[in-house]
């Protein structure tokens, strides 16, 4: 918003690109976290010590070089406006076949409680959606930037695929990071005779799903950047920050039409109301004639 109008709005008069904005904030959001992470370190090891071993001695371990990882499912949405931030980032996509993910999507709350999909469709277009963006990603940035994995080769040959990713990240391999391997977490532990209901299945969007499953397990990543694929990237970006720009002012122009709707009901209502009062008399008049002879004359006389 702030360089919408060209040289009549503050950013853009400084010559501020979008670039640079993004970056900016990318840089204080990277101090933040690098400056907060021993809080963090600090709750993990209590917790793993429990409650008798004394605070002092909780020793922080930092190496030279310092990097933070996050891994949530919806990244994989906003893989471009990550890039914005954090312009050195690297990204990997970590592959797993679509009917393995919507079981475990379906069966979830049947372990936590929690229900991640209101149903298989709900689960086939999440997997959709997140897949096909990583993959765009792949294509737009290039092997250097997003760097793919299975889920299968992690879980069947960890220290290969653990190793080739510390080549990716251009970090000496540690043997030390196959430890948390050890133990599953966030897992939904999908029984062999779980089935899916295949009556609440769209067959156009589990055709989809199905098809870029296999050109993604049967193709390997594209070898080299694609402006194309950039654009493509850049183009839904903006229109997705052009619509959360648009945002205050719908939500203003929602309110004000709101107000105006509840004058009208008000007057309306206070209508309806002096209605109500002046058919009073003529329905007692009504409910007079309506009455029998003997009444009228009854009433007549008093």
């Amino acid at each position: 918003m702030g360089s919408a109008r060209g040289d009549y709005s503050s950013l853009s008069s400084m010559d501020v690109d979008k670039a640079e904005f993004f970056a900016a904030f990318g840089r204080s959001i990277n101090d933040l976290i690098l400056r907060n992470r021993l809080s963090l370190d600090r709750k993990r090891w209590r917790h793993a010590a429990g409650p008798g071993v004394p605070s002092d001695s909780f020793v922080p371990h930092y190496t030279a070089r310092k990097r933070w990882v996050d891994g949530t499912p919806e990244y994989s949405l906003h893989i471009c406006g990550l890039r914005k931030l954090f312009p050195d980032a690297l990204f990997i996509h970590i592959f797993r076949d679509v009917s393995s993910v919507v079981r475990s999507m379906l069966h979830f709350h049947n372990v936590s409680g929690q229900t991640l999909v209101a149903n298989v469709d709900e689960a086939y277009g999440y997997w959709l959606r997140t897949v096909n963006n990583c993959v765009l990603a792949e294509q737009a940035y290039g092997p250097s930037v997003v760097f793919r994995i299975r889920h299968s080769d992690l879980v069947d040959a960890p220290e290969k695929t653990l190793r080739s990713v510390f080549s990716f990240l251009n970090e000496p391999f540690a043997p030390e990071c196959l430890e948390p391997l050890a133990q599953r977490i966030n897992s939904s532990n999908v029984p062999a005779d779980f089935d899916i209901d295949e009556r609440e299945i769209d067959p156009m969007l589990t055709q989809q799903a199905t098809q870029l499953c296999r050109e993604v397990e049967n193709s390997p990543q594209p070898p080299e950047a694609s402006l194309a694929a950039i654009q493509k990237l850049e183009k839904a970006f903006d229109k997705r920050v052009q619509f959360i720009a648009d945002l205050p002012m719908e939500y203003h122009r929602a309110k004000a039409r709101a107000a105006r709707l509840a004058k009208e009901i008000e007057k309306k209502s206070a209508i309806i109301l002096q209605m109500r009062a002046r058919r009073k008399p003529s329905a007692w008049v009504r409910a007079l004639f309506r009455a029998s002879p003997k009444v009228v004359n009854d009433k007549a006389k008093g």
